[in-house]
This record gives structure tokens, C-alpha cells and sequence, in this order.
């Protein structure tokens, strides 16, 4: 059985990991973690929430976007306020004491003058819902033009939520140069459009069964 070092994840990032409880993967976070560390692939993962999602990518974003650079390196698109939000405790909660990351989540309901103050002193990584990133991108309040990195988690919940011309907006507004990470509990034909449109032969991994021990 994997430890999350045999993942190819640095040793103190896996040392704080312990100290979280994270001693095995999931199968989720077994199979992606290695293939989003080598920066080579894009990907859709199918698994269900529950599954460990969070820490399959976020684990490698931490890795991979410099601490050094304030640019927004990698983006998260969230369906939901609860999710954005939780993602971005995670990510915090992940990076601890090892990496000093700037992580804004930006959605609706709450101030976007105050979300606009935090992205303006540079944030490595923005988890955001579609609609408040629309218009905060409409007010040039955050650029995506240096993303590396551009997560759809719960995509087929976006999806069903009416945000298809959203996240085509937000996508065509990013570097053509960047990794797509694409999660998703179900495979619509939508999903395979995103993934034609705006992916280069990406990686296909599923899970199986929703797995209880680790979020």
C-alpha cells in the first residue's frame, strides 16, 4: 500500500500530512497525484464526492505553484459558495507551515470589494464560483493570463446549475499554455465538449465506490 511520499509529493508536505492524519491515499488521490506532479497531462477524473478530490489536486498545486511569484498561477472553479469555501480551508490546512501560498476564494454573497483587496495583493491560487469570477474578470479585477494550472471540480454539477457559457467565458479569458484538471461524479456529453475544446489528449482515471475515509 502507497504512503503519499511514494507519490512523488516533497517530504515536508508529506511529514505535515501525517500531522493532519493523511497516512494512505485514496484511490483517487493514488491515481492523480503522480500524473498532475510530472505537469505533462491533462486530466478527467471521474469519482464521487467523498472521494478525496480536494487533496488529488490540490496536493499537486501546492507543489507546483511558486511561492516566490504573486501572480495567479492556478485557478479553481467551484459550483457552489460551501465548496469554494471549503476547498480554500483545505488548500490553506494543506499548505500549513510548508509553503507560504496566497489562496483568495472569491464568490457571491459576500464583499467584493474585499475579495478585490486580497486579489490585488497577489494570489497564487483563486478558487472562485463562476458567477463572481465573471464579473470580477468584467472589472478587471483579476487576471488570468499567467494561469498554469485551471481545476473544474464538480464539473457536471456546474454544468447542471446552467454555468456552461460561464465557464467557456473564463476558459477562453486563460493562457492557452496551461493544464486543465477536469473532476466530475458523472461524464455528460457537455463534459466531453470541455474536455475536445479546451483539453490536449487528456488522461482518462475513474474510482470506484465512494470511499468514507478521508475528504
Amino acid at each position: 500500500m502507497l504512503n503519499f511520499e511514494q507519490l512523488g509529493l516533497s517530504k515536508p508536505l508529506t511529514d505535515h500530512l501525517l500531522t493532519l492524519g493523511y497516512i494512505t491515499p485514496t484511490p483517487i488521490q493514488e491515481k492523480a497525484v503522480p500524473l498532475l506532479l510530472s505537469k505533462e497531462n491533462d486530466l478527467v477524473a471521474l469519482a464521487q464526492t467523498g472521494t478525496g478530490k480536494t487533496a488529488a489536486f490540490g496536493l499537486p498545486l501546492i507543489e507546483l505553484c511558486d511561492q516566490l511569484d504573486k501572480n495567479t498561477q492556478a485557478l479553481i472553479l467551484a459550483p457552489t459558495r460551501e465548496l469554494c469555501v471549503q476547498i480554500t480551508s483545505d488548500l490553506e490546512n494543506y499548505c500549513g507551515v510548508v509553503k507560504r501560498l496566497n489562496i483568495t476564494a472569491v464568490y457571491g454573497g459576500a464583499s467584493i470589494s474585499e475579495q478585490i483587496k486580497k486579489l490585488r495583493k497577489g494570489s497564487q491560487i483563486v478558487v472562485a464560483t463562476p458567477g463572481r469570477l465573471i464579473d470580477l474578470l468584467e472589472r478587471k479585477a483579476v487576471d488570468l493570463h499567467n494561469i498554469k494550472y485551471f481545476v473544474l471540480d464538480e464539473a457536471d454539477e456546474m454544468l447542471k446549475m446552467g454555468f456552461q457559457e460561464a465557464i467557456d467565458t473564463i476558459l477562453s479569458s486563460t493562457a492557452d499554455e496551461k493544464n486543465v484538471w477536469l473532476f466530475s461524479a458523472t461524464m455528460p456529453p457537455e463534459i466531453s465538449r470541455i474536455a475536445k475544446k479546451y483539453m490536449s489528449n487528456p488522461v482518462e482515471i475513474t474510482v470506484g465506490d465512494k470511499n468514507q475515509g478521508q475528504c
